[in-house]
């Protein structure tokens, strides 16, 4: 059968899933479980489930140790186990309908660290594309599984998270090999990932504390690790309706590249990227905080392992436990340990809201895991104490930079390195990026994607019915 190109939901309904056809969202929900490769499951790619509830958790202050309230959107229970799902999915629909690629013709490249290789091998299946994932050779096991099984080719470059560059050496000796059918996907450089966390995640917090009365109903600060920096994106969206709220990049200490100007390798998988990402609005940063890669994995160890749950079950509502331990991958742990330490950097209270996320879960670490324990030994309750109460409890509010007006022009500028001298970009359209409008046009083309899909699914509405409609 001919490869036609298949599309999903707008960004409108990816935001409010209940305005999806009827007939398509009782399908696509249906499907999720059933037959989670059936590409209707295009349209679970939301931050809510079949009831309109938004997937969130407030973490128990008994563990946080601070007053404030820590709010997590958490990934799992998207399609591929991850949000980046979104971003792939948004980045190959405005490419589709536009016609900039074609399923027929085109063979899709997606540089990655790992969960946006993921969301590209899934979403790309879907819709019926063949795509190729680059992914640093140091990443879980786990991941190249999971690309593999989803029907995407995999290349393995040297290194480990930070290691970048080598993913997009690779990604351009493809394209040279073969440019009338090679299109590469980059989610450092592509704004439909900036789009869709903009607006659709972004509007799912707002919505959020609106809705569930958490806190005084505002955001004081938004805290989240940087790899593409498209999450971050939701900040700008934040910052718009509440302009006291706090934009806090996490990167990992052990490569300190937006704060100190740093580089080196280390394992939270997903952020701290090695450099500054064409996407990233760091212009209106109000900090960056560093977070040490061993602390996140090793207090990951605790969340999930039994004998941590056990300690943690002593202080903390066994059922909470236990509902915490599939929630959280290393990024998700940096996250809460990045926003524990702005809590207590801002002095915020009992009514302030910090909200962050989980990208994606425990299993895609089992093995990572597994080396930790080989490395440091079986956990037990003494090992488990110490852990918790050094890293989450009696954490420092240390290692932060603020964005007074020299940092934020230290951290614009460093983009010049990577985009201009390696990427292809021009300094015209670096020195565009100052300027607030560059930013305000790209989130205005999210209405304007959204009516050409509409038409674009229109066009092909009885193809593309017949694809969603079939066993």
């Amino acid at each position: 059968m001919e490869r036609i190109p298949i599309v999903g939901p707008t960004y409108e309904e990816m935001l409010h899933p209940e305005k999806i056809d009827p007939i398509i969202r009782k399908r696509a929900l249906e499907m999720k479980d059933k037959d989670p490769l059936h590409p209707i499951n295009l349209y679970n790619i939301t931050w809510k489930d079949g009831n309109n509830r938004i997937y969130y958790f407030i973490m128990p202050k008994e563990l946080t140790g601070v007053e404030a309230n820590i709010i997590v959107l958490y990934s799992k229970d998207f399609p591929s186990g991850s949000h980046k799902v979104g971003a792939t999915y948004s980045i190959l629909m405005e490419k589709t309908i536009t016609g900039e690629v074609d399923p027929r013709i085109h063979t899709l490249v997606w540089p990655s660290t790992g969960n946006y290789g993921i969301g590209g091998a899934w979403v790309s299946s879907r819709m019926n594309y063949r795509s190729i994932v680059i992914l640093p050779e140091m990443m879980s096991k786990e991941r190249f599984e999971t690309i593999r099984r989803y029907g995407a080719e995999v290349i393995a470059t040297p290194g480990c998270e930070s290691n970048v560059k080598e993913i997009y050496d690779k990604s351009k000796e493809l394209y040279a090999k073969d440019p009338e059918r090679i299109r590469i996907l980059n989610q450092f450089s592509e704004f439909g990932n900036y789009r869709f966390h903009y607006y659709v995640t972004g509007n799912t917090m707002l919505e959020l504390v609106e809705k569930e009365k958490i806190g005084n109903g505002r955001i004081s600060a938004v805290v989240i690790g940087v790899g593409s920096a498209g999450t971050i994106a939701c900040a700008d969206r934040i910052k718009q309706v509440f302009p006291e709220a706090k934009k806090v990049a996490v990167e990992p200490l052990q490569c300190p590249t937006i704060s100190l100007n740093g580089y080196g390798g280390h394992d939270i998988q997903g952020i701290g990227d090695k450099h500054v990402t064409w996407i990233h609005n760091v212009l209106n940063m109000d900090a960056v905080v560093l977070v040490d890669d061993m602390d996140s994995k090793k207090m990951l160890h605790v969340l999930t392992d039994e004998e941590g749950k056990k300690f943690l079950k002593e202080f903390v509502d066994p059922d909470v436990v236990e509902y915490l331990s599939d929630k959280f991958g290393i990024s998700g742990v940096a996250n809460i340990i990045g926003a524990i330490k702005m809590a207590k950097f801002y002095g915020l209270g009992k009514d302030d809201n910090i909200l962050t996320v989980a990208t994606d879960n425990i299993d895609r670490y089992r093995t990572v895991m597994k080396d930790l324990e080989a490395k440091f030994g079986k956990l037990d309750r003494t090992e488990a104490k110490s852990r918790t109460e050094r890293i989450f409890l009696y954490q420092e509010p240390s290692w932060v930079f603020e964005g007074d007006k020299w940092n934020r022009e230290r951290w614009h500028n460093l983009k010049y390195y990577t985009w201009v001298e390696q990427q292809g970009k021009t300094v015209e359209e670096l020195d565009a990026q100052r300027k607030e409008e560059y930013w305000l046009d790209v989130q205005r083309k999210v209405k304007e994607v959204d009516e050409l899909l509409i038409k674009y699914r229109k066009e092909h509405e009885d193809e593309l019915m017949k694809v969603m409609m079939e066993d």
